[in-house]
C-alpha cells in the first residue's frame, strides 16, 4: 500500500511540474469521435433541458444567468417567457449548433425576437445565416434596453423570446440542438451621466511580437472556449471544425484579429470559397463581426479589428460591428476550416490588443457577478494586464493548486493515520 501512495504522489507531483513549465502542449480534450474527426459543439455543464411551444402561452420560463438546452427544425418558431425588471438591459440568446459538416441552405439560419406580451418589438434585427453550404455553430441575442428616450419595453413584466427557423433547408427533418441564455446587465445608478462614445481610434492593428507561438487547444463553442490574450497562438483545426478562443477586452481597449493557416499538404486539389472563417461574439453572444477568405491550400489568413469597447457604442455605433462594442468582458473568437479541406491545418491567431483602459460605467449593481466584466477587480481599480493573467492563468493554477494541496494532504495524513481512513469521505 505504501508503494501505491507513493506513486500517486509522485504522479501528482509530476504533473504540477508538468502544467508549470511554460509552453507545455496540453492534450486536446474536445475530441468527440474517431481522430481526424471534428468536433461537436459542447454544451454547457448542468445546461437546463427545455421545450419551447408553439404557443405564446405557454412558453417555458428562461431564468437569468441559467442556461439552457432545446432543438430547433425547419419551419418551427418556438416561444419563451422571460421576466424583466424595470432597470436592467436584457439580453437573450440563441446558439444555433448543428453537427460538423452538416449540409444547409446558403439561407439557412435562425432569426431571434425580443417582445412585450402584447407583441410590441423591443429590438430587432435580420437572422443569422450560415452564407454557404455547410454548416458551423452561429449565434445571435435579442435585447431591451433601459432609456429615457422611449416608453416600448421599459416596464417590468412578462415578456416573450422567440427563436424562428430561418430559410428552407429541405435535406432531411433532422432538428438541431440550440442553446439559449439570459443576461441581464446593471442600469446605471440614478442621475448619472451616460458615458460618451469615442470619437477616433486606431485603424492598424499593432504589430505582432516577437518569438514562437503558444501553444493552445481551441473549445468547440462558447463554454469550453480556451483563454487567449495579447500574442501569437498556435493551434490545429480538422476539416469542418470550428475552434473557439476568448479573450478578455477592458474599457477603451480595440481587439485586432489575425487567423493564418498554412498550407495543406495533401496533394489532393480542392477550392473552398469560405475555406478560412473569422468570427467574433461579445460577450451576451452577439455577433460583432465575420468574415471569410478562400482556401485552395496555400498559406491564407483573414483578419479583422473592432472599435473600443464603449458602454456608449449601444447608442452611437455607426454599425451592427460598432455597436456589439458596447460590454468589457470575454469576447468569444471562433475560427472555422470548410470540411472540403482533404486534412487537418495547421493555424496561427494573432491577437492584438490596443487602447488604454478606461474606468467603466456607473453600474447600479454588480456588472461582473451579471457576466458583465472581467472579475471583481475592475478597470478603474486594477489594470487590464493583471486582469487578464488572472483569467488567463485561473484555470490552470487553479488545478495546480488543487493538485498541491492534495498531494500535501496525502503525504500528511500518511503520517498521522492509516491508510485505510484515507478510504474514508
Amino acid at each position: 500500500m505504501s508503494r501505491t501512495v507513493d506513486a500517486a504522489v509522485a504522479a501528482a507531483a509530476a504533473l504540477i511540474c508538468v502544467l508549470l513549465l511554460p509552453g507545455t502542449a496540453v492534450a486536446d480534450p474536445f475530441t468527440d469521435g474517431a481522430p481526424g474527426e471534428a468536433s461537436s459543439y459542447r454544451p454547457a455543464e448542468g445546461a437546463v433541458p427545455v421545450t419551447g411551444t408553439e404557443s405564446s402561452a405557454d412558453g417555458p420560463r428562461l431564468e437569468r444567468s441559467k442556461i439552457y438546452s432545446d432543438t430547433i427544425g425547419p419551419g418551427q418558431k418556438k416561444y419563451y417567457r422571460v421576466r424583466l425588471d424595470e432597470t436592467s438591459n436584457a439580453f437573450v440568446s440563441t446558439v444555433l449548433a448543428p453537427p460538423p459538416g452538416t449540409k444547409s441552405g446558403i439561407l439557412d439560419g435562425i432569426q431571434v425576437a425580443l417582445t412585450s406580451a402584447d407583441s410590441t418589438p423591443c429590438s430587432s434585427g435580420p437572422a443569422v445565416y450560415f452564407g454557404g453550404d455547410t454548416t458551423r455553430p452561429v449565434a445571435d441575442y435579442a435585447s431591451r434596453r433601459i432609456s429615457d428616450d422611449s416608453t416600448a419595453c421599459q416596464q417590468a413584466g412578462d415578456y416573450l423570446y422567440t427563436v424562428a427557423w430561418a430559410g428552407q433547408r429541405t435535406s432531411g427533418a433532422a432538428k438541431w440542438p440550440i442553446e439559449l441564455t439570459y443576461m441581464a446587465e446593471p442600469g446605471l445608478k440614478p442621475g448619472a451621466a451616460e458615458p460618451q462614445a469615442p470619437t477616433t481610434w486606431s485603424s492598424k492593428a499593432p504589430s505582432p511580437g516577437e518569438g514562437s507561438p503558444q501553444k493552445v487547444s481551441g473549445g468547440t463553442g462558447f463554454n469550453d472556449a480556451a483563454a487567449v490574450d495579447d500574442g501569437a497562438w498556435r493551434d490545429d483545426i480538422r476539416p469542418g471544425e470550428s475552434r473557439f478562443y476568448k479573450v478578455p477586452v477592458a474599457w477603451g481597449q480595440q481587439l485586432f484579429l489575425r487567423a493564418q493557416l498554412a498550407n495543406a499538404t495533401s496533394d489532393d486539389s480542392f477550392f473552398a470559397v469560405n475555406g478560412l472563417r473569422l468570427a467574433l461574439y461579445n460577450t451576451a453572444r452577439g455577433r460583432v463581426s465575420d468574415k471569410s477568405t478562400g482556401y485552395t491550400g496555400a498559406p491564407a489568413g483573414v483578419d479583422l479589428g473592432t472599435a473600443p469597447a464603449a458602454y456608449a457604442n449601444r447608442f452611437a455605433g455607426e454599425s451592427e460591428a460598432e455597436s456589439a462594442m458596447r460590454f468589457e468582458g470575454w469576447y468569444y473568437i471562433q475560427v472555422t476550416l470548410d470540411p472540403k479541406v482533404p486534412d487537418n491545418v495547421p493555424l496561427t491567431l494573432d491577437v492584438g490588443l490596443r487602447g488604454k483602459t478606461q474606468p467603466g460605467p456607473p453600474y447600479d449593481g454588480d456588472a461582473a457577478a451579471a457576466g458583465f466584466g472581467l472579475g471583481d477587480t475592475g478597470p478603474a481599480s486594477g489594470d487590464a494586464d493583471t486582469m487578464r493573467a488572472i483569467g488567463i492563468g485561473g484555470i490552470g493554477l487553479g488545478t495546480v493548486l488543487v493538485l498541491g494541496l492534495g498531494t500535501w494532504q496525502l503525504l500528511g495524513s500518511r503520517r498521522s493515520r492509516p491508510m485505510g481512513r484515507l478510504l474514508r469521505p
